[in-house]
């Protein structure tokens, strides 16, 4: 069986096509906290970039997560704190945007 990714913010559709290769991808972007809540149980993996906030109740009830990336530069959108706690690796891509600057 496949790990399943769960994708909130827009990925580029390079970085989504090498994904979809070796995993389960859904793509939910605009995505509240609730409804975060309610689909995260199931999945290996979140991708978000700065627009879905990744609370302490969304790492909550994220029964299966083992990482959640940042596809850019930073967490702050993301409970660092709450992530460890619950023995989540926290990841991002601090040069994703040099290109682009």
């Amino acid at each position: 069986m496949k790990k399943k990714i769960l994708i909130c913010d827009s990925i580029a559709s390079s970085g989504l096509k090498m994904l979809k290769k070796n995993f389960s991808v859904s793509v939910q972007p605009g995505l509240s906290e609730a409804d975060i809540v309610k689909v995260i149980p199931d999945f290996h993996a979140l991708i978000v970039r700065s627009q879905t906030k990744v609370t302490a109740r969304v790492i909550k009830a994220a029964k299966s997560l083992k990482i959640i990336a940042r596809a850019g530069i930073g967490v702050d959108n993301i409970d660092v704190g709450a992530a460890t706690a619950a023995g989540i690796v926290v990841v991002n891509a601090p040069r994703a945007n040099t290109l682009a600057a």
